[in-house]
């Protein structure tokens, strides 16, 4: 991309013709360059099967063609039309308790069912024989948010497909059963179709399977995709991508999903009533990236308030720009909203809108406009990565099997490690990568593992040979337990990571609800790289504690209360050329896990900036660096220099940053 693609969700069907004019003069006056469009419109362009209805289509597409503005023309089938649901009643789809769900509502459909592929297909192919080629559509936006609502189907179809699934996987019945610990409770199988989909049961389902049926679920929607990508790169040059929910959706592993898309684009939405959502908007930001190994696109975010939260609170003045700007600075090169115009009518008419009901006398639009205007200044940034010297690994399948049931404590909770690692991190000014376990980890100086429950022998071997070669790993308790089937690696815990902790853990003691134990400094542990403790007073930790052994390492902090009083609760070891890090339990924030971070990016070697305040984020995108000030007080940024991109302000020494607003400078 030459030019940063700004724009959103355009639904013009909702709306009469005369309207459409307005809304590509008012699209032309806010900097609008890109619009998805056709998302929805299944029910409309074919109103009965096999006969079309391109007249509306064929206009919106021509007009937006003549006003300069691209389309990203999407493919329906996100949502079926209702004769499609009538013809075939067993596409529907089949929740866990076995219940069929009516119509309604988009997704409601089995993605296994073969009569719904064949009418994707259908109209795929129509839709890639009449636009193909048509110099408007610059991009494809392949049905919307795989695995939204149907993440998983339990009808008959799906039960088939997933049986021929693992037949290919496992191409033995007996590998299955070995895989899968079939031998406990005697749940073995003689042949793939005695496997049952892991509905509702009663309580103690085989882990094992119910991982390779998310394994399965995201592949069934992967297989959906891939159709129809293939299916439009017969009649198209233009690349294709579908909308990811990174990190929300958790039954979708977008590692695998990476390699599947030309680009990667991503929906993102602040959950409201968050305190510190900017700094979960930076997580959801790095992880797209590092998804992508690069550029992506916003496919969708709002300009303010949502409709599907318990409370739709509104965004602040200036927060619309801080989030679009924010997305930018961490890899962003297309910002798009859903949506366009607000609608009258239907589920999603509370959702604010580039244009809202109030039409353009409003501070959404003045502040839509002015995001346009500036992001004309701003194309210098497009094609260019964000650098990062420390990476925290993120694995889907350790997510999955992190929350199944029957887990030492209902605590434990994938995305609560890493969010707490995160944002410590991020106040820290470190700009992170993320990365999967088993992935090339040489480039970075420090490796945080928070929630690293599963881990594969080829996962272990990487994350010992990354220290051994002078890499600094820091690991958060109840990592490395188990392998990809969920079966305890032999030994003591934690098995995958005994070696390269230089401990072993005698017995897990899971904490009281709000629980809470102090920690105190080892006698031995000294000072860090800055001279500074290894443990600040007050220092506590929540939800876990373990009885440790060490064996190699040493301790940096012990439990000063609890089942484990005495014994060591931080540690270090030295292995090779590296140092392995480890937390027996949950570190509090400030004393605990900050002061962790600090001595494992200190000895890393990883440089921070200095007298930067907590809440401004500071981010270096190419050859701009990005001040965004989330507090409510005036700061002033030192020991930097460049021009304000936006203002032509030079600035030698120091940079002001006013309340809630952005400074972008380039070198």
């Amino acid at each position: 991309m030459q030019t940063i693609r700004y724009g959103g969700d355009y639904n013009p069907e909702q709306w009469p013709e005369e309207t459409w004019l307005e809304d590509v003069r008012l699209m032309n006056e806010a900097g609008v360059n890109l619009v998805s469009l056709g998302v929805f419109n299944w029910g409309i362009i074919e109103p009965a099967r096999g006969e079309y209805d391109w007249s509306g289509l064929d206009g919106i597409v021509a007009l937006l063609h003549e006003h300069g503005i691209g389309v990203n023309m999407g493919t329906p089938t996100s949502s079926p039309p209702a004769w499609l649901r009538k013809e075939h009643p067993e596409i529907r789809l089949v929740d866990a308790d076995g219940r069929t769900l009516a119509g309604g509502s988009r997704h409601g459909v089995c993605p296994s069912a073969p009569a719904y592929r064949e009418a994707c297909a259908s109209i795929v192919e129509q839709l890639a024989v009449r636009y193909g080629n048509h110099p408007a559509v610059e991009m494809w936006h392949v049905h919307n948010e795989y695995g939204w609502a149907n993440v998983e189907c339990y009808c008959a179809a799906s039960t088939r497909a997933f049986q021929g699934w693992l037949a290919e996987q496992y191409e033995d019945v007996d590998r299955l059963n070995e895989a899968w610990g079939t031998a406990f409770w005697g749940l073995v199988y003689r042949s793939f179709d005695q496997v049952e989909a892991p509905a509702a049961a009663p309580p103690g389902v085989n882990p094992a399977l119910q991982l390779d049926w998310k394994r399965f679920s995201n592949d069934a929607h992967i297989a959906n995709y891939a159709m129809q990508r293939d299916l439009l790169a017969r009649h198209s040059q233009a690349p294709a991508t579908t909308n990811f929910m990174i990190p929300n959706c958790e039954g979708m592993d977008y590692w695998r999903w990476a390699g599947e898309v030309d680009v990667v684009s991503n929906n993102h939405y602040l959950i409201a009533e968050r305190e510190d959502h900017h700094i979960e908007l930076s997580m959801s930001a790095d992880l797209t990236r590092s998804v992508a190994g690069g550029p992506w696109m916003i496919m969708e975010h709002s300009t303010s308030a949502v409709n599907w939260q318990p409370r739709n609170i509104a965004k602040t003045p200036g927060e619309l720009r801080r989030n679009s700007l924010a997305h930018l600075a961490r890899g962003a090169d297309g910002l798009m909203f859903f949506q366009w115009r607000a609608s009258r009518a239907g589920a999603e008419k509370f959702h604010s809108a580039m244009l809202p009901h109030g039409g353009t006398d409003t501070e959404v639009w003045r502040d839509v406009a002015a995001l346009g205007a500036d992001l004309k200044a701003l194309s210098g940034v497009t094609g260019a990565d964000v650098a990062a010297d420390v990476a925290v690994l993120w694995d889907w399948e350790s997510w999955w099997a992190l929350e199944l049931e029957w887990r030492p404590s209902v605590d434990l909770r994938f995305r609560e490690r890493v969010e707490a690692y995160y944002a410590s991190l991020w106040k820290q000014h470190v700009t992170v990568d993320f990365a999967h376990p088993e992935a090339d980890l040489s480039g970075y100086r420090l490796v945080v593992a928070p929630s690293s429950y599963a881990l594969s022998d080829a996962a272990s071997k990487n994350l010992r040979g990354y220290v051994e070669n002078g890499g600094h790993l820091v690991v958060s308790y109840f990592s490395g337990i188990v392998d990809e089937h969920d079966t305890v690696h032999p030994g003591a815990h934690p098995g995958a990571l005994r070696d390269t902790l230089g401990l072993w853990i005698e017995e897990f003691h899971p904490l009281h609800e709000d629980e809470r134990l102090a920690l105190e400094a080892d006698p031995g542990a000294g000072v860090d790289a800055g001279g500074r403790p290894c443990l600040e007073g007050g220092a506590g930790g929540r939800i876990w504690s373990e009885h440790l052994r060490l064996d190699g390492a040493r301790a940096v902090a012990r439990f000063a209360a609890g089942p484990d009083a005495g014994r060591p609760a931080v540690t270090r070891h030295d292995l090779g050329r590296g140092t392995a890090w480890y937390a027996a339990t949950a570190l509090d924030e400030g004393g605990g896990l900050d002061v962790l971070l600090r001595a494992a990016l200190d000895a890393a070697g990883v440089e921070r900036p200095a007298g930067v305040p907590e809440h401004v984020e500071l981010v270096r995108r190419g050859p701009m660096i990005f001040l965004i000030n989330h507090t409510d007080q005036d700061v002033t940024v030192p020991d930097l220099r460049g021009t304000d991109v936006l203002t032509g302000a030079v600035h030698d020494g120091s940079v002001p940053v006013r309340a809630g607003e952005v400074v972008i400078l380039q070198d």
